[in-house]
């Protein structure tokens, strides 16, 4: 059965273009141990909720965007190898491939597929 991680995050808005460089990145080194699909996202109609929002998960700033991603794997037992393969991965390292956000502020999970039409 397939799975998904999936991934919402607060960037400098002024960070886009390095943001898509690093997840460009990322998302090669993903498709090398399994996944079939990255998809990263950039908010551009996030409205502000009254008791909860992406932006407020995040405690996403005003100059910050929310970005909402998704890497699709054929199963939990692909994506468990895979993971422990890309966390050892140099190419992934804060030195060859730095995160231009705040990684505390990302939120992310494992998600078992229920539909998928």
């Amino acid at each position: 059965m397939s799975y998904a991680d999936g991934f919402v995050a607060a960037v400098p808005t002024e960070n886009k273009i390095a943001y898509t460089e690093h997840a460009r990145r990322a998302a090669e080194v993903f498709k090398e141990y399994g996944a079939l699909r990255v998809v990263e996202t950039w908010g551009n109609d996030v409205p502000e909720g009254k008791m909860t929002s992406f932006s407020m998960a995040v405690k996403a700033r005003p100059d910050e965007t929310v970005v909402f991603s998704w890497i699709w794997w054929p199963s939990k037992v692909v994506r468990d190898a895979g993971w422990e393969n890309i966390m050892a991965d140099p190419r992934m390292s804060p030195e060859n491939n730095p995160m231009p956000f705040d990684g505390k502020r990302l939120i992310y999970g494992g998600f078992d597929i229920i539909v998928d039409l």
